[in-house]
């Protein structure tokens, strides 16, 4: 029997979790839903992340609007997914930033990508005929870029370690508090989507270099915040998924295997650990597709609607 299609069954709302990680530092958790963030400078907001629409991204500015009545300045993007980014209007930012790839994205399949992640996560498009159109970045940057809080807060700095999630993300640090807003680059209690990932560089240098910055506080893309110990944990356990996926794909395809016999080999050996976290049966044909991908080396195709359901009934089926 086919399963339910990606999280479209999915439609129970996530008791969300608000924590003060540090003076004027802020992060909003929900069950393995998309985590978001905000650090206050002396007059202004940086925001970290945007949600799918604006009516849900005014959701999450509701509840930091208790703590702050500063103005967003900046609105941080940590990579392109839909879900991510179309809630952007609901900030009135000044300032949108994001990579330069992260850019070039956008222009080569934001409306797809926009049409794929309504129909795997419909419950998180509440409000979706706000959406006034794709967010376009107002800067860009390549390696990193610095804001200056202002007092004695000190700079957040953004950025770049390598592909992984996408071949866009960024991190926003907070040095002096040893904070990181990771993105999508590392999950704690939380299963991996890497549908649009580059596998082998995230799980070897990306990861290593995610690690040297030394973070105390670390708030993933999804699941809880990690703390201490905690940090090293969360980005070896996403090393572990990595490794894991990759290794038993790449055994089936060497092996003159099937895309359905590298799904399940997969499936088995990450069940055990990740097979009760969030989104894990959602994300896993995409994930294995992508995986299948690179090993081919034909390239980084588009996900549109059409060609979620042909791989999830392909492989879910």
């Amino acid at each position: 029997m086919t399963k339910p299609f990606a999280s479209a069954a999915d439609l129970d709302a996530k008791e969300e979790t608000f924590e003060l990680l540090a003076d004027g530092v802020y992060a909003l958790t929900a069950e393995g839903d998309p985590n978001v963030g905000a650090i206050e400078g002396e007059d202004f907001v940086v925001a970290f992340e945007a949600r799918a629409t604006p009516v849900m991204a005014g959701a999450w500015l509701k509840r930091l609007r208790e703590y702050t009545d500063k103005p967003v300045k900046y609105l941080v993007l940590s990579h392109y997914h839909a879900v991510r980014t179309l809630g952007a209007a609901a900030f009135d930012a000044s300032v949108i930033i994001t990579h330069a790839n992260t850019r070039d994205l956008i222009a080569e399949r934001g409306k797809e990508d926009w049409e794929s992640e309504a129909g795997r996560m419909p419950r998180l498009f509440k409000g979706a005929e706000t959406i006034p159109g794709l967010t376009w970045p107002d800067v860009v940057f390549t390696d990193s870029l610095s804001i200056d809080l202002g007092s004695d807060r000190g700079l957040l700095e953004l950025k770049y370690l390598g592909r992984g999630h996408t071949k866009g993300d960024i991190v926003a640090w907070l040095p002096g508090q040893r904070i990181l807003f990771a993105g999508d680059l590392a999950e704690a209690q939380a299963a991996l989507y890497t549908g649009d990932a580059y596998h082998f560089d995230w799980m070897s240098a990306t990861l290593d270099n995610l690690g040297s910055l030394g973070a105390r506080v670390l708030v993933g893309g999804r699941g809880a915040v990690a703390r201490d110990e905690g940090v090293p944990a969360a980005i070896e356990q996403t090393r572990h998924f990595l490794t894991t996926l990759t290794g038993e794909v790449t055994a089936v395809r060497d092996g003159g295997g099937t895309l359905k016999e590298a799904f399940e080999a997969a499936h088995s050996a990450l069940a055990p650990q990740f097979g009760s976290w969030p989104i894990f049966e959602h994300t896993m044909p995409f994930n294995v597709a992508r995986v299948w991908e690179e090993l081919d080396g034909t390239g980084h195709q588009i996900w549109t609607a059409d060609r979620d359901q042909e791989i999830w009934a392909q492989l879910q089926g």
